[in-house]
């Protein structure tokens, strides 16, 4: 007894300060505490009570003070507010915004935000939950006044299906910024209506494609290697060619990799680009590649990788053009290997892919073009990922049968049959655990440990629990690699979701937590059915254990290097509080209600079991030696010890969890139900787990404030949808987003650093993020309303409203699990047949009203449904049983509130009141005692859009309205998807438990299932509708507003597929228990059709029309149809549709089309309009749908029906007078002059404030006069203009639209939510001194600053206003730089997607419309569904009033022909001739067709039965075919109307297979306002390659729109040069030169400006420009899945008129002839590798390579032997001639790729000279000492001087000057070698290298011709080389001249020396002793 007020805020306060609140009622003020330095919102959440002992009374007022505080003066007031407590007498709960009066009672912007409840003082407490916004009730009153009732809408809905459908709208007033005025809220909203289950799709295949394009490498580590490219994805493996002796191999190979996979199986592939160095093999061509890829020969350079998902997350599910860092996996610390150009693109059903990207300026700038997620850095580091797993425990059995029974027998009893271990992965990497034999509850304390860089773009780790099946089976240890083990659970962890990479972020963290694994049945069955559910794909049906983990991430030393890894080892275990302290939870349920259960269940008797974990699974839950029934103690682990536990009458069973098996019973034989009347059977469950409830409740209150957020955003967009004001609506939405998140932000605030018994370190963690997340949050909300009430962009709001909602989704889910999930399952002859899987934080009990769970104490209404994939298509669509349930979850010290929410008129015995005393449990029975009886009164008017069931596409619907245990059914309408039932159906005698209040506050809930009758076989279920109906007391008057209710439409679904709306009221009157009650009339009473000549009274069927009054008001409406004609009617019953007939159907009236005689030779109508009248509401929501009917009329007056067309929604065609007296006048300003430059959008963007206006398509500074002509376009001389053709448009249109594409993506970055915040400064100045891009090369910077001096010293001295415009920075600097300068060049609109897709064109449908033709069955299947189309009906419909009808005669029929009606201007539509001509320009990103990853493509056009088959030239081998064909036709229309475009793959032997398709509707282009046939050009001439090829000129075409349009014009001024269309005047010159260069003056440059300009003419119909589009390809077995893209446009001329000139000239450009002189004059500091044999001095043997198209073209120097110094002297001249492409900046090779081509292939290179420097050795292989790649396009300038040559010169991020050869056509200089080996990380220097190069076309190289080498003519003079450069064994003179006496010299003296005194010795010792006999003997 108690009034209670919460205080939340006072907002939008001035300044800081402290402050206070006072509250004051009867005369007792209270105060809040003070808050101290406090913004502009001051958040309090306080409560402050008045008990009262007597009622309040409606004239009590409560006032509300707000106070700025201050210490030393007195507090200052800064509003008050008073509240008369009426309404809260009323209902008992107000929330309530409102704003504070100052002291003069005027309103401020202080606004205070409370809630307020009273407690009556007898007890009794108000509806509280009754809050209907204001608004709303003004739109229920508008509804009510368009239909004379009122309609009676419930403010709470049930529970559906575990999601409560609450009201959640909030009383709100801003009288300060926003207008009340017509804000209204459309109570009928689908959100706030129940929706049936939805089936989950997770499981569910789906076709998916993931494209790689591999472009090139750089700066791979090595040299002369033969790289090439292994792409993996999942299982699949593709290889690029190998590309021969480079480190920067150009591929631009394109690979497809299909899949046909559940979605999430998919995001977990990982792909991995590897590129490895081919040397075996790499001579033997495409073959030796294949082969050799095949058997993984060859060295791993570097690798990449990432997920799927990731790719998928990213913009666009793609990266463009970005390069992948390519890192080692045996050192992957060691740094990048090299980089590898990838395009990734990952898409699916439906994905439109973009087109060609803009490419960046700096795209070879490789830092800053990364393949990287946004977060991720561009340098990671080597991190140890350790998973640690120490226990598992409630695993289930994994045998049963007959080897149970076998092992059963030999081992004597029965043993634990599972043997587990966990398998962890992780960045395709895969550890696990060792084996525990024979366990439930395993011991490991093991860690498996993966080394990997961080951050992983690897997204998640995957768990699976196995159990080793051979071990069960034989008792050997087989590893798992042999057999795998079969999986009992898997569980993900997304890395996102446990770490946070923000600045006050933290590393991934996890655990030690308790893991809940989910899977199939715990049943084992040797073929289980359920496979997919254990392996994670799909829902669990099954709680299957759960195990011990914990994750931890170590980032290593950055010097220590290692491989890519996973180690196994062992860890310390923890202590059994490490993951929380033990508590006992109780779970309660009682069951209220059971229906609709399956007949197939209810021939045996049927129970309902409820479980938390395995406690309460009484089947197989408990894996012991006995089998513990429900009234046995549970085992150690699961009991709850008590006082008395000793004693046996101490004992208390754990659970009793399942319900008795009762039979079902029926009344109709078509539902059954179980008999729980007046008793309510119960069960509970208690057990122990860890208490996390933390955890949960963070979670639970999270996605309240979602939930409330999308609620409001729901609310938004209804309004929206109905022309409604939404700006209210928005801002209460922002008003409560704040509110909400700052009350959570003070509730955690400073919690996340208490210690608690098992929080882990992401607890805290995750408790800091949301703090800092949910403020940031509540800071947005505040700012994103101050901007709403500036602005009023309501829409641009939500899109940053969702923003905020996804990063809040993000962060509510809670990775670390709790309790397990609660499942209820329905029980038939102990087995288990269909289930609920309840999340545990739903039910989970609080005192916090944000934290406690949306299911628990409510009542909530389920649907069972099959396990499984049996829930998926047709078996997903029925109901197994719907349980009304009462669950509550929570402490079970807490159980006294078990009851709380219990609906009341139950009997309350002492056991129920001794309810939490003690251990007393619940009961389980509840007996009510009051007893309601009611009747109702299902009002169902008709139904639309329901799936057509039948095989012509049609149903015979009839409808079921289940309530209770009652059922009743509808007549059956025949063949239509649209039935009228106009019938009341009526339950008696309906009996409801419980007290009435109860019963109004929660009702009952209404389905109604819809059905397909069929003659054999039982009926086909069409779909189900949930409804609530109005309640209605005995004592209440049966009387406007709230009775009758008024209809409304309820959606119908069928599986997740919404399958149609119902319009029907329901209504529950209740019946009086003391006698007749007096009910309100029925409706009128009729005869069932069918039964009026039923003679039996007994046997006669009435029913009952729905009562006038809830009819809906009818007005008399006319409805004109035109019939135009039908086209592509397929065959119906193997015969053609040769008379069709089309009926237009609505209101139970019909109109008939005229018989089309042959609809192969005319398949147009003849009669073209018609008209009826039928009677429809005056509100357009119940406007019934109008039916459009194809019949085949056929001999002896038999009719088939062909197919069918529904049209739900009438309001696009009802027919709106235009207020003639409303056009503006015309505006002869200077203004409304548009001129030639300065057209459209830009207009508006003028502002005379602004010195300078800056135009995306005009240059910001003017060329010279001198450089103009006189119609604007850059006077050319004739060599240039001789030079451009059609491609040179072409280039430069893709240019412009790449620009537009690049700046429409800026803009959108620079006003998008990034991080949470946006931009709002939009007035932000440019400074002119400022360089606006630090990668623009110093020439343009130079530039820049010239410019900016100018621009700020001159005339324009203000600076610019508005957006800094990057237009801006490319115009003025295209002003300095005109070398590139195309704007001479004529344009076109290039559309990246189809013509008809833009929103301009609106699919060419203005007048007339295509409705597609269905027959057949709707299965669901997207593919199946796409075949039911069977033809096309064109025309078009217009609705309006009759009592608009005299106005219409006078102001358009009769001014027109009558027979026409109000489709005045429709062209006849009798066959017209038409040239058709179709150009093709190419074809990109085609799916591969052959076995080699190619393709053959060709082009086949079809124009209705005519065809152009293009065979003969084929592409080979090409996956971007170049075609420029075109194709010429004379089509009849409509005969000929459909365009089909095929590219074909061409096989030699076999079958031309289809790669993919395009169609175009020719027809509705031709007659479209929009003028498709020929697009208007940008300029008009009549010669030149941009000539005007529509054979109308411009003064025609405008002149016949003018007519056509009833528009006045056109009035040519040719003094002034000005043009007069309606009220739009345009300003154009009036010279106009012929091909001799003669001026003359004529109109048609005014006239096309009107042209260019007619939508500002004509609102709504701008014309087709002259243009390319791109068109996505499809194949029919890939439905939604684009196989490629084409690029064409497509002219249409009508034979009858002036023939057109030639047609455009689009053959692709040839190429060009180019020949490369290079000459390589020397080389210095080359490394010396070798050694001398003798001398040991360093020397190398050089010689330089180069090629330009490949190895095989090489060119060698002759060797420069013995070079001691690193110079080399060659004079040597390199000759290479090529192909080569100027436009697209390529080399063109043709040749046969392998022996085995038929034909050679054309490939594109870029012109890329390769050199590299080498040392010749005479035994050995050559050493590659450096290499050096100079792209011809963009080569880096060179040295003057080989001092001054390093490798900075090579750098690429645009310090240094860049030079085009093919400009600049010679250049000279020095330019450095470079090589890196494994071992480095950086780049070496290897030699420097002097050359020239000098590029000629072919014609100049003839002209003057060079020798190769040295050779004539001009030859090179022989090069200068040392004495000491020779070959040793060639020159044995030098030999000893340079080696051995240079270097021995001395030695060799010496030596020579010494031999001569020595010979000089033995000689005289040799002579001595003859000489002495001499003189001796006197000789």
């Amino acid at each position: 007894m108690a009034l209670i007020l919460q205080l939340k805020s006072v907002e939008n306060l001035r300044g800081k300060g402290d402050r206070f609140a006072k509250v004051s009622f009867r005369g007792v003020t209270q105060a809040t505490r003070v808050l101290e330095n406090v913004g502009d919102c001051a958040i309090f959440n306080e409560t402050l009570d008045w008990p009262v002992a007597r009622p309040v009374e409606q004239d009590e007022v409560l006032a509300i003070e707000v106070y700025s505080f201050n210490k030393y003066r007195p507090n200052r007031l800064l509003g008050t507010f008073q509240m008369y407590l009426q309404e809260l007498i009323r209902i008992g709960h107000v929330s309530a915004l409102e704003f504070l009066l100052d002291a003069k009672n005027e309103v401020t912007k202080f606004c205070v935000i409370f809630e307020l409840y009273y407690h009556t003082p007898d007890g009794t407490v108000g509806d509280w939950l009754e809050d209907i916004d204001v608004s709303r009730k003004a739109l229920e009153d508008a509804e009510r006044s368009s239909s004379g009732r009122r309609k009676s809408l419930l403010n709470i809905l049930p529970t559906i299906d575990g999601s409560a459908v609450t009201n959640l709208f909030g009383e709100s007033e801003d009288t300060d910024s926003l207008e009340d005025e017509g804000v209204e809220h459309h109570l009928g909203c689908q959100k706030n209506k129940p929706k049936p289950q939805i089936e989950d799709l997770s499981h569910k295949l789906h076709h998916y494609q993931v494209n790689v394009t591999i472009h090139e490498a750089k700066q791979l580590t090595g040299l002369d290697m033969n790289p090439a490219v292994c792409i993996e994805i999942g299982s699949q493996r593709k290889f690029t060619t190998t590309k021969r002796s480079t480190s920067c191999p150009c591929f631009n190979e394109f690979f497809v990799f299909d899949f046909h996979v559940p979605r999430a199986v998919l995001f977990d592939h990982i792909i991995t680009l590897t590129v490895f160095h081919s040397s075996f093999l790499a001579k033997a061509g495409q073959a030796g590649n294949y082969v050799q890829n095949m058997l993984n020969f060859g060295t791993v350079v570097g690798s990449f990788k990432m997920d799927v998902g990731t790719v998928h997350a990213n913009e666009d599910h793609q990266f463009y053009h970005k390069w992948a860092q390519l890192i080692d996996p045996k050192d992957i610390n060691g740094g990048p290997k090299g980089y590898l150009k990838c395009d990734i693109t990952v898409h699916g059903r439906g994905d439109v892919l973009q087109g060609t990207l803009q490419v960046a300026a700096d795209e070879d700038n490789i830092k800053t073009n990364l393949l990287l997620p946004r977060g991720i850095p561009e340098i990671r580091q080597r991190t140890s990922f350790m998973v640690r797993i120490y226990k598992a425990e409630g695993l289930p059995k994994m045998k049963s049968g007959l080897m149970a029974n076998v092992k059963k027998a030999l081992t004597g009893g029965e043993k634990p049959s599972v043997n587990p271990y966990v398998q962890v992965s992780f960045a395709g990497m895969t550890g696990r655990t060792s084996v525990k034999h024979k366990t439930y509850e395993p011991k490991w304390n093991e860690q498996v440990v993966f080394t990997e860089l961080f951050p992983s773009m690897c997204k998640r780790i995957k768990l699976q629990m196995r159990d080793n099946m051979i071990d069960n089976i034989i008792g050997t240890n087989l590893i798992d690699s042999v057999m795998p083990g079969s999986v009992i659970g898997t569980h993900y962890i997304d890395l996102e979701k446990i770490s946070d990479k923000g600045e006050k972020g933290f590393l991934p963290t996890f655990g030690p937590c308790w893991v809940n694994l989910y899977g199939s049945p715990r049943g084992y069955a040797l073929i289980e059915g359920h496979n997919d559910l254990n392996e994670g794909i799909g829902e669990g049906v099954a709680y299957r254990g759960r195990v011990l983990i914990s994750v931890k991430v170590d980032i290593l030393d950055s010097s220590e290097s290692g491989p890519a890894q996973v180690d196994h080892t062992g860890t310390n275990p923890i202590s059994d509080n490490a993951s929380g302290v033990k508590t006992d939870f109780f779970l309660y349920a009682a069951f209220l209600e059971a229906s609709m259960i399956d007949k197939k269940w209810a021939e045996k008797p049927v129970s309902f079991e409820i479980s938390l974990g395995n406690a309460g699974n009484s089947i197989d839950g408990q894996n012991f030696n006995r089998q513990m029934s429900d009234m046995d103690d549970a085992p150690e682990d699961n009991t709850t010890s008590t006082p008395n536990a000793s004693s046996p009458e101490a004992k208390e069973p754990q659970w009793y969890s399942t319900t008795l098996a009762v039979k079902p019973e029926t009344k109709d034989q078509k539902y059954y139900h179980m008999p729980y009347y007046h008793k309510k059977p119960c069960t509970y469950v208690k057990t122990r787990f860890e208490d996390h409830r933390r955890r949960m409740y963070n979670t639970m209150w999270l996605w309240r404030i979602i939930g409330n957020v999308e609620s409001g955003i729901a609310d938004v967009y209804e309004l929206l949808k109905h022309d409604m004001p939404a700006e209210k609506r928005l801002y209460q939405v922002l008003n409560q987003l704040g509110v909400d998140a700052s009350q959570y932000v003070n509730a955690v605030k400073g919690t996340a650093n208490k210690a608690a018994a098992g929080k882990t370190k992401l607890d805290k963690e995750r408790l800091k993020q949301c703090e800092r997340k949910l403020s940031k949050v509540a800071t947005e909300a505040r700012n994103l309303k101050l901007q709403l009430k500036t602005s009023g962009k309501v829409k641009e709001h939500i899109a940053k409203v969702s923003e905020v909602v996804r990063r809040m989704k993000h962060l509510a889910v809670e990775p670390q699990d709790a309790l397990p999930d609660v499942f209820l399952w329905m029980i038939s002859g102990d087995k288990r047949i269909a289930y609920r899987r309840i999340p545990a934080r739903e039910l989970l009990h609080s005192t916090v009203k944000e934290e406690h769970g949306k299911m628990c104490g409510q009542v909530q209404t389920v649907f069972l449904k099959l396990p499984g994939k049996k829930s998926t298509g047709s078996g997903g669509w029925s109901i197994q049983a719907r349980v009304q349930i009462y669950l509550w979850l929570g402490q079970f010290k807490n159980i006294k509130d078990v009851m709380v929410g219990l609906p009341k008129g139950y009997e309350e015995t002492q056991a129920i009141q001794r309810v939490g005393r003690g251990n007393t449990l619940p009961p389980l029975e509840l007996i009510y005692e009051a007893k309601n009886k009611f009747q109702l009164r299902a009002h169902l008017y008709q139904a639309r859009s329901l799936i057509g069931s039948d095989d012509s596409g049609l149903s015979d619907p009839f409808a079921h309205v289940v309530c209770g245990d009652g059922c009743a059914s509808t007549q059956i309408v025949q063949e239509t998807l649209s039935p009228t039932w106009d019938e009341t159906l009526t339950l008696n005698e309906l009996a409801f438990y419980g007290d009435f209040e109860e019963i109004r506050k929660i009702p009952p809930l209404i389905i109604i299932e819809i059905f397909d009758e069929d003659r054999v076989g039982k009926a086909e279920f069409l779909g189900r509708a949930l409804v609530v109906p109005t309640i209605k007391s005995t004592f209440e008057p049966y009387s406007s507003p709230e009775f009758p209710p008024v209809l409304d439409w309820w959606n119908i679904y069928r599986g997740p597929l919404q399958a149609g709306q119902l319009l029907a009221s329901f209504e529950l009157l209740q019946l009086s228990d003391e006698g007749p009650t007096t009910l309100p009339p029925s409706g009128e009473k009729f005869l069932l059709p069918g039964k009026e000549k039923e003679k039996d009274p007994e046997k006669l069927v009435y029913l009952y029309r729905i009562p006038e009054e809830i009819k809906p008001v009818l007005s008399k409406y006319r409805i004109e149809v035109l019939f135009w004609g039908v086209r592509a009617l397929k065959r119906v019953q193997l015969l053609s549709v040769d008379k069709p007939r089309v009926d237009v159907m609505c209101g139970g009236r019909i109109v008939q089309s005229s018989i089309i005689e042959d609809s192969s030779r005319n398949p147009n109508f003849r009669e073209m309009v018609k008209t009826f009248d039928v009677d429809l509401p005056d509100n357009e929501l119940y406007c019934p749908p109008i039916t459009v009917r194809c019949v085949d009329c056929r001999s002896f007056g038999r009719f088939v029906l062909v197919g069918t067309h529904v049209i739900n929604t009438i309001h696009k065609y009802m027919y709106k007078l235009e207020d003639k007296s409303t056009e503006l006048e015309e505006d002869t300003s200077e203004s409304a002059i548009i001129d030639i430059t300065t057209t459209g959008d830009n207009m508006k963007n003028f502002n005379y404030d602004t010195l300078i206006q800056i135009d995306d398509k005009k240059p910001l500074l003017d060329k010279p006069e001198k450089e103009q002509n006189k119609v604007g376009v850059l006077k050319l001389d004739d060599e240039e203009e001789d030079s451009l053709d059609w491609w040179s448009r072409y280039y430069v249109s893709m240019e412009s639209m790449h620009k537009r594409e690049q700046e429409d993506r800026k803009k959108n970055d620079r006003f998008a939510v990034a991080n949470g915040g946006e931009s709002t400064n939009e007035q932000a100045e440019v400074d002119m001194g400022d360089v606006p891009d630090q990668t623009i090369s110093p020439e343009k910077k130079s530039m820049w600053k010239k410019a900016t001096s100018l621009l700020r010293f001159g005339r324009m001295r203000k600076k610019l206003k508005g957006i800094a415009n990057k237009a801006f920075e490319d115009d003025l600097l295209g002003f300095f730089d005109t070398e590139d300068d195309k704007s001479h060049i004529a344009q076109f609109q290039m559309y990246s997607s189809e013509l008809e897709s833009h929103t301009q064109f609106n699919h060419f449908q203005d007048w007339l419309h295509t409705f597609e033709l269905y027959r057949g069955k709707k299965t669901g299947d997207e593919a199946d569904d796409d075949t039911r189309v069977v033809g096309k009906f064109k025309g078009a419909l217009k609705i309006y009033k009759m009592s608009e009808q005299p106005v219409i005669e006078e102001t358009i029929i009769n001014k027109g022909d009558p027979k026409l009606g109000i489709f005045q201007g429709t062209p006849s539509n009798e066959p017209v001739g038409v040239l058709v001509r179709v150009y093709v320009i190419r074809a990109y990103d085609l799916h591969p067709a052959d076995v080699t990853g190619k393709a053959d493509p060709y082009l086949v056009v079809y124009l209705g039965k005519k065809s152009t088959n293009d065979k003969d030239n084929y592409k080979p081998k090409c996956l971007h075919p170049m075609y420029g064909k075109s194709f010429s036709f004379d089509a009849d229309f409509p005969m000929d109307s459909v365009l089909k475009v095929q590219v074909m793959d061409w096989d030699l032997l076999s079958a031309d297979d289809l790669i993919g398709e395009t169609e175009i509707d020719l027809e509705n282009r031709y007659y479209s306002k929009h003028r498709g046939t020929c697009g208007i050009a940008g300029k008009y001439t009549s010669h030149g390659y941009f000539a005007w090829r529509d054979p109308m000129p411009p003064t025609q075409i405008l002149k016949n729109l003018c007519t056509e349009s009833h528009i006045d014009g056109p009035h040519y001024d040719r003094i002034k040069g000005k043009v007069k269309v309606g009220s739009k005047t345009f300003e154009a010159s009036m010279d106009l030169e012929d091909e001799a260069g003669v001026i003359s003056q004529t109109d048609e440059h005014m006239a096309l400006q009107a042209l260019l300009n007619w939508q500002d003419v004509e609102p709504g119909n701008p014309l087709v420009p002259e243009h390319v589009e791109t068109r996505a390809l499809y194949h029919p077995d890939k439905p939604g899945v684009e196989q490629g893209k084409i690029e064409m446009w497509v002219d249409m001329f009508p034979l009858n008129m002036s023939a057109p000139g030639a047609p455009v000239d689009i053959t692709p450009r040839k190429h060009k002839s180019y020949e490369l002189r290079v000459i390589v004059w020397n080389t210095d500091d080359v490394i010396l590798i070798d050694s001398a044999m003798l001398t040991g001095e360093k020397m190398s043997d050089i010689y330089v390579k180069g090629w330009i198209k490949g190895p095989d073209d090489s060119q060698s120097t002759d060797v420069h032997y013995r070079s001691l110094t690193g110079e080399g002297n060659f004079n040597w001249r390199f000759i290479y001639n090529f192909d080569y492409l100027i436009a697209e900046e390529k080399i063109v090779i043709r040749c046969k790729e392998s022996m085995f081509d038929l034909e050679e292939s054309e490939s594109k290179i870029p012109p890329r000279l390769e050199l590299q420097v080498w040392d010749a050795d005479m035994l050995l292989t050559d050493d590659c000492l450096g290499a050096l790649t100079l792209d011809l396009t963009k080569f880096p300038r060179p040295a003057k001087t080989a001092k001054k040559c390093h490798l900075d010169i090579l750098k690429t991020d645009g310090s240094v000057a860049q030079i085009n050869l093919f400009k600049m056509k010679r250049s000279r200089g020095w330019w450095p070698f470079q090589s890196k080996d494994q071992t480095q990380e950086d780049f070496e220097l290897t030699g420097k290298i002097e050359m020239e190069l000098q590029l000629l076309t072919q014609e100049e190289a003839e002209k003057n011709p060079v020798g190769w080498a040295r050779k004539e003519p001009e030859p090179l003079p022989p090069p200068n080389r040392p004495d000491t450069s020779f070959i040793w064994f060639l020159n044995p003179w030098k030999s000893i001249k340079y080696i051995l006496w240079q270097n021995f010299k001395w030695k060799l003296l010496k030596f020579l020396l010494f031999s001569l005194v020595v010979a000089f010795i033995a000689l005289l010792i040799y002579a001595a002793p003859g000489y002495t006999v001499k003189k001796i003997m006197g000789a």
